[in-house]
């Protein structure tokens, strides 16, 4: 659409981390954001070069796409499962988006900018001040509470005053934050607490345009796996510190004589290399580990599982929505996870009736929880209806669009 059609003639500018051609989550979300606005004003991007699952790809330093302008700035694309290197690309990515920033954003321009890495609301918040712009937050992951969870850093540190000094200094000055679920919300309005800023809870949205139900019989995967017989249990996503890996090891562990149920991860990330060692370790013959499939590929490996299973470590609630939910929900697959009680995945599940959740860490739950669930296998296809029905209603991209429209008008 021209810019003599756009309804709101000042840029909104979008800075992340990551965009296309990048796949992982944040990247898919921000591009399909980004996109769905530009239909009625002026949309930009600034991101950098691919470093997570596309990394090695260079894109254009500049281009147009779908009615969004992209300029990609210039920054490190090392290996982020290693902290020095990831601490590396933090703060090159967030150096050349502020000097970017700096020279970009004009007076009267909106901004929305995404908390990865943690610094880059800070360096906005700098630029956008400095030149007379707004700032919305757009908060993926909430610092340093997810640092605290994985055990990063400890509740009382120096580090968390620091940072929560400087997250206080951040939001004094934004126009708006917007956050993922309800539970992220009721944290965010504690760490605002007397600052007046409005709280918006947008939730992420499964892939419908891509994801369907289909039928297990036709399944390759399952094929190639020759599991076809098997009552699948598949976690597909990151695998990453804050992931309670462990939990579901330990119930594959325990249930290795149930030669009926088996268990699939697909990813990648920092605890990759503990799920390998421990499988082969322990000769867990009931788990299969599979590399990161390209998201062209989820109606494949989310239709290879009886249940989808979402897994988060203690001290998490709050401080993020695993969107991976939505895309087993599209899948029309019951969901099992690990998540505190109180938090938004766990009101997702309750209140449309697709599956179960049970607190971290505790394997003998879990053990309990998977042999219920395949007593009661016959509910499944039903469960599997409802969510399915859900993502429909309620996390689909337009709806999630026109939320992010009413929020930035």
């Amino acid at each position: 659409m021209g810019e003599s059609a756009q309804t709101n003639e000042n840029t909104l500018w979008i800075l992340t981390e990551v965009y296309y051609p990048e796949e992982i989550s944040t990247g898919f979300y921000l591009t399909s954001i980004a996109e769905g606005l530009a239909a009625g004003r002026k949309v930009k991007v600034l991101t950098g070069q691919p470093k997570h699952m596309s990394r090695g790809t260079r894109a254009p330093k500049r281009e147009v796409r779908n009615g969004v302008e992209i300029i990609r700035v210039w920054g490190t694309t090392l290996d982020k499962n290693i902290l020095v290197f990831r601490l590396i690309n933090m703060l090159t990515i967030g150096l050349s988006i502020f000097l970017k920033s700096l020279t970009h954003f004009k007076k009267g321009d909106q901004v929305m900018v995404v908390t990865a890495p943690p610094s880059l609301p800070v360096t906005t918040a700098l630029a956008a001040l400095i030149r007379g712009a707004s700032f919305t937050i757009l908060v993926q992951d909430s610092y340093p509470e997810i640092l605290i969870a994985v055990g990063a850093t400890k509740p009382d540190s120096a580090f968390v005053k620091s940072v929560n000094f400087i997250n206080r200094w951040v939001y004094k000055y934004a126009s708006k934050i917007i956050v993922m679920g309800r539970d992220m919300n009721e944290l965010f309005v504690k760490k605002t607490a007397g600052l007046d800023i409005p709280i918006v809870t947008i939730p992420n949205w499964a892939d419908l345009e891509s994801i369907h139900p289909t039928p297990r019989s036709n399944n390759t995967l399952l094929k190639e796996l020759g599991i076809s017989d098997k009552f699948v249990f598949m976690y597909a996503g990151n695998i990453g510190h804050p992931t309670d890996v462990e939990t579901i090891i330990d119930a594959a562990e325990k249930l290795l004589d149930r030669e009926e149920l088996h268990f699939v991860f697909i990813g990648a990330g920092a605890k990759k290399s503990w799920l390998d060692d421990n499988v082969e370790k322990r000769s867990l013959k009931n788990v299969t580990v599979l590399d990161y499939r390209p998201r062209a590929e989820q109606i494949v490996f989310l239709n290879a599982c009886d249940i989808g299973l979402v897994a988060l470590i203690k001290g998490m609630l709050g401080t993020a929505m695993p969107s991976r939910t939505y895309n087993i929900m599209a899948a029309g697959k019951p969901v099992l996870a690990l998540t505190e009680a109180g938090s938004e995945l766990a009101q997702v599940i309750d209140e449309e009736g697709i599956g179960w959740h049970i607190e971290p860490g505790d394997g003998d739950d879990l053990v309990a929880a998977i042999l219920d669930i395949y007593e009661r296998r016959s509910d499944l296809d039903e469960m599997g209806k409802k969510a399915r029905d859900a993502a429909i209603a309620k996390y689909s991209t337009p709806t999630a669009v026109e939320s992010y429209r009413k929020a930035l008008l």
